[in-house]
């Protein structure tokens, strides 16, 4: 082979090995994309969403490297959660990470009815992982019902402030 050819095939290697991360990279969600997809969720929920929707492991609520998920504040429950079935129907001031701290903050609900919701953090294990990583999780009431919707992402560099100012703008 001559020496043209081994760089030409080099070049074409790298090339396909960066486009291939860039691809996977587009399958992560974002903190703006969180934001967007809770408050649509959010919106089909006041509309008289179907909360089976947000069961379903198919669902249009399963997206990118996320899911939404569902909380019913005036029964204090999981009522939706298309990963961790088991999670439903569980009184979410009692789920814990695996250091054995509570999940969700104490004033989980009222934070949430918030204009601008809330962002909250804990430790999870990402999908086939067995060590807890950082999870950042934004959530919004939907009008006119018990509900609220959140969404989460796994990342270790962005603050609360941040996120915060994001989750501020409309």
């Amino acid at each position: 082979m001559n020496r043209r050819k081994i760089v030409s095939s080099f070049v074409v290697g790298l090339l396909t090995v960066a486009l291939a991360g860039i691809a996977v990279g587009q399958d992560h969600a974002t903190p703006q994309d969180v934001i967007a997809k809770v408050r649509e969720a959010a919106a089909a929920l006041s509309k008289g969403g179907d909360l089976a929707q947000f069961r379903d492991k198919q669902g249009p609520w399963v997206w990118k490297d996320t899911y939404n998920f569902v909380i019913d504040c005036e029964k204090n429950l999981q009522v939706a959660h298309p990963i961790r079935p088991e999670l439903n129907g569980v009184d979410f001031r009692t789920i814990k990470d695996s250091k054995g701290s509570k999940v969700f903050p104490a004033n989980f609900c009222d934070q949430a009815k918030k204009p601008s919701g809330m962002w909250f953090e804990y430790s999870w294990p990402k999908p086939g992982a067995k060590e807890d990583s950082r999870k950042i999780t934004y959530c919004t009431s939907a009008t006119g019902t018990p509900y609220v919707a959140c969404a989460g992402v796994y990342d270790d560099k962005v603050t609360m402030a941040e996120l915060s100012k994001l989750s501020a703008k409309k």
